[in-house]
Formats: structure tokens, sequence, C-alpha cells
């Protein structure tokens, strides 16, 4: 089979040229470089066996015992598995990659449970820095010390001179201090921002949060980072997926930042786990010049996906609800663009044939999600598009089926579930759970369900996804038997849906996300059987190998 570089890097739609139809063909008689034996195997289908994988020239080349020993030579390695378990890599397909790349090195306040603690966290790093440089970070949960938003005030003692910018969990909520105000010109008579909110105490004055657009303010005041900067934090992070068994991840970015460093780093060969890139909606035409001019990628960056943020969040109140939240009955939340707007960048983004994916958390945003996406499928004709949604969260109940019936991809974040089904009734109340992170309900209508992390809004460790999924216990064990267990997920449909369904969501499904011959050689080895051991276990197991395109990037 004969194959240009233009059609190696079209990718999209169409899939590449090399599709599976001749992977058998290119199997056989090929001579292994790599032998993996007695291990545990899931091929992505069925139940796991013992067997045996055969990877030649970073593609998968024989599946099972005698075929790699009859593919074997005198020149293959051979690895003893000892019978660990070997499922496909995980996929992420939800990430905010460079971000959480960044707090691996900044201070983490997901374990502050007090305004104390927070104020601590962040003076003990401030101490640490250069002048001119901002404390950034956090993590914050407020709902750890009650529900009460971070004040300037709390942390203006233990920062004088030092800029402080702190990201709540959900990346919806900046908290800042008073000379990180002044900075960015933030004062009271700074207007409001459309999609955004400064919040102000009783006079007027910001308490030094900012929420979604409003964030921006910010945001320009503080010091770009160099490019190196970025390329040493992105190259920690992809250390960091790969210990976790992460051999993909889909950075569902609002911005080029990412894709920029992402773009260096392959230049130089140093993109060891692959990457799909998602850029903003609003810069359709730059990227369809991207893709007319160069392709989509390769099979370790590949980019042509298109993201936009339709709402905010639960935590900070202003994902879009049809009716008022239960604890603010003064908003339903905020959209963040026009939906005119929004419209026409998406009838046109999806005429030039790119992917577009939408934030969607709230009741109503979903639903005009889908009504978009409707009205640009019906606008310019059948194709296969696969459109997805980020988040899916919170469904009126006939949305669910809409799901199903226009193909739109639910791509979805089971460790929010856990975390979120601490507070959510509060802000929403118990009839509208019914359609929260309704993961059975999407499947059994027909819709596929993709799962990925948020990270850093939640760790980076498919695991803790599956567990989520599987038991749906919340993080503050107050759920032992399952928060809305109606929605539980057997480990096959949760495993699927972080692999096979992951790989479908950005049209690679005909080269990764399963084992067999052919595939592309992305696996994960595991000292527990998934299929075997009680799900409550799942939290213990631990990542062994992890080996993408035929080669070991993370042993233990």
């Amino acid at each position: 089979m004969s194959i240009s570089r233009r059609d190696l890097l079209a990718g999209g739609a169409g899939g590449l040229a090399w599709a599976l139809a001749g992977t058998r063909g290119w199997a056989a008689g090929r001579a292994l470089d790599t032998a993996y034996v007695n291990a545990i195997v899931w091929t992505g289908q069925g139940m796991p066996a013992r067997s045996a994988i055969g990877v030649a020239d970073g593609r998968i080349a024989a599946i099972g015992a005698d075929a790699v020993k009859a593919a074997s030579t005198g020149a293959t390695r051979t690895i003893d598995l000892d019978g660990a378990f070997v499922m496909p890599g995980f996929i992420d397909c939800h990430t905010h990659f460079l971000i959480g790349s960044d707090l691996l090195t900044q201070p983490n306040l997901r374990e502050a449970k007090s305004p104390q603690e927070f104020a601590r966290i962040i003076g003990e790093a401030a101490r640490t820095l250069k002048p001119g440089q901002w404390v950034q970070g956090g993590s914050w949960d407020a709902e750890l010390w009650g529900g009460e938003l971070p004040d300037r005030s709390w942390i203006d003692p233990v920062t004088p001179d030092t800029p402080v910018a702190v990201q709540r969990l959900d990346l919806h909520m900046l908290a800042l201090n008073s000379l990180a105000l002044k900075l960015a010109g933030i004062d009271r008579n700074t207007p409001e921002v459309p999609g955004g909110v400064i919040v102000r105490d009783k006079q007027g004055n910001p308490t030094g949060i900012l929420k979604d657009a409003a964030m921006d303010l910010v945001k320009r005041a503080i010091p770009a980072p160099t490019e190196a900067d970025r390329e040493a934090a992105v190259r920690k992070g992809i250390a960091h997926g790969l210990s976790k068994g992460v051999t993909q991840v889909h950075t569902t970015e609002l911005d080029w930042k990412t894709h920029d460093a992402l773009r260096r780093l392959r230049a130089k060969g140093e993109t060891d786990m692959r990457f799909y890139s998602f850029l903003p909606l609003q810069d359709w035409a730059k990227v369809k010049a991207l893709v007319d001019a160069e392709g989509r990628g390769d099979d370790w960056l590949r980019w042509g996906g298109l993201k936009l943020q339709y709402d905010g969040s639960l935590g900070s109140r202003t994902a879009m609800f049809y009716q008022p939240y239960d604890d603010a009955p003064d908003t339903k939340g905020i959209p963040i663009h026009k939906r005119a707007d929004v419209q026409q960048w998406t009838d046109a983004a999806d005429a030039a044939g790119l992917q577009i994916t939408i934030h969607a958390i709230g009741d109503k945003a979903n639903d005009e999600a889908l009504d978009i996406f409707a009205a640009a499928a019906a606008k310019n004709g059948p194709r296969d598009r696969r459109f997805r949604i980020e988040h899916a969260q919170h469904l009126a109940p006939a949305a669910i089926a809409r799901f199903a019936r226009q193909q739109v991809i639910a791509s979805m974040q089971p460790y929010h579930a856990i975390d979120d089904g601490r507070w959510a009734i509060q802000r929403v109340g118990a009839e509208r759970l019914k359609g929260t992170y309704a993961f059975k309900s999407l499947l059994d209508a027909g819709a596929k369900v993709a799962f990925g992390s948020d990270w850093p809004v939640a760790p980076l460790d498919p695991l803790t996804g599956v567990a989520a999924a599987v038991l749906r216990q919340t993080i503050d064990g107050t759920n032992p038997g399952g928060w809305l267990p109606e929605q539980k997920l057997t480990m096959a449909q949760a495993l699927h849906a972080y692999t096979a369904t992951n790989a479908y969501a950005g049209f690679q499904d005909d080269r990764i996300g399963r084992i067999a011959p052919g595939m592309l050689a992305d696996f994960v080895v595991m000292d527990a059987d998934l299929f075997a051991i009680d799900p409550a276990a799942i939290g213990g197991t631990k990542v062994l190998r992890t080996i993408v395109n035929g080669t070991e990037r993370f042993h233990a």
C-alpha cells in the first residue's frame, strides 16, 4: 500500500490512508521486536485471558502465545510479565494539560480545609519566590471549609509584596490579593465583564474573586512564562501521565499556548505521549488554514478539533440552568458567549470539516448546545462529524435520548460525580439531580460516553476515574453504596469509555484504543486484573509499565 505524507497527516473524519482494512496483512510474517509473554490480556473486547503480545515497528504484530512464538526470532526481546494485567493504554479525552503540568510545581490548595490553611499555604509559597513573581496554582475548594469564598483580606497580611492569583479547582474562579487587583487595574469602578463576574462586597469593592470571563482581566497582567518554561512543564506533565498509564490526552483548551508548546516538543521528538489538540472555536478559520497547509498532524500530535466554553461551572454557580439555583435564587448561571455567535462559528467550522466540542454543564446549556449542533448538521448535510459536548453534566430528561439520536458524544469526567456529589443537591435540588452524570442512562439510550479527567480539576489518574464510574462513592465517604447508584457502570463499560470510545471521539478508532494486529502498540501493564478484583481495590492498583508506540515509556 502506497501512502503519501499528505495522506498520513490528513487524519480527520475520513481516517488515515492505512485504516485497518490492511492491518492483518501488515502483521503477517513480521518478525517481532519485542514479545510480552505470560500476561492476562484484555484486548478491549470480551473478558481478559492469558495471552501474549508481539510488537513490531511500533504496532501490534501478534496476539496469543502461539502467534507470538511463531513470529519471534533470535533478535526478539522477550519480556515475561509474570501474570500481570495488560490492557489498551488509557486515553484521557479532557485535560487542561499545560495548566495541570504547571501545577505540579506550584502550591496545591486542594488540602486547605480552612481559611487559615488557605492563607498559610499561599504565604509559604510567596516566601519562595523572587521579587515580581506571582503565586499561582491553587485547586482550592471552598466547600471544604463551609462554602465561604476566599477574600483578599485572608491573604493580604502574608503577601504584602507578592501578587496572588490562585484558581478554584474547577478553573472557573480566581482568588486574588489586593496587590494582584491593583496590578490588574481592578477596583470598584471596573465595569462588569460579559460572561463573567467580579464579586464585590456591600460597598462595591472587589473581594478578590473573579469568575469565568472576568478572569481575563488579571491573566493579562501576569507575566507570561517563556517557551522554555512551558516546554519544561509539559515534559513533567508527560512523565506524570505515563506513570498513570495514560498514552494519549486530548487537550481541550481555549487558547493556543498548549498547542504551540506541543508543536515545539514534537519537532524535537520529545512527545512520548500522544496528543490531540483542540483549539478555540472562534479561531476556526486559522485552524482550517493550518489543516489546509499541513494536514492534521501525525499520530503523536494531531489537531483539527475546536472547543468553545458555553457556560460556567456548578461550583461557581455559573452553569446555565432553566431554573434558578436552589442556594442562589437570584441567578440561573451565565452564558459565556451569545448563542447567535456560537451558531455562526459552529456552522462555519463544521462546513470546513473540523471537529467541534462545546463545554456545557447546566441543563439549558446542554439543550442549547444540542440545538446548535442539530442546526449545523441540517445546514451542512450528512457526514461523520462526531460532535462532542464536554461534561454533559446536568441533563434535562429529553436530552439523554437526543445524544443518541444526534450522535453527539458525551465527553464526561467520572471523578466530578464523586466530588460534586458532596454538595450538588444544595445547588440544584433532588429533582434536577436525576439527570446528573447520567453515565448509564446515556449508554442505555445508545449514546457514546467518553471519559476523561479534566486535569487539574481532577487527578490525571484513569484508575481513580474508573473507580468513580463503577462505585460512585463520594470522596467524603457519605455514600458508600454510591451517589445516584442507578448510574453505576460495569468495569467493561468504564474501561471502554477510557479506551475505544475515546479513540472514536478523536477519530482514531482505526489505530488506537484496542489491542489487535495492526493497531499502534499502546498498552499499559498493571499489577492486578481489574475484572477479577473487588472494585473497592481499584485505587490500590499500580501501573507497572506504560508502552507507547511499542516503546516502554514508564517502568515502575
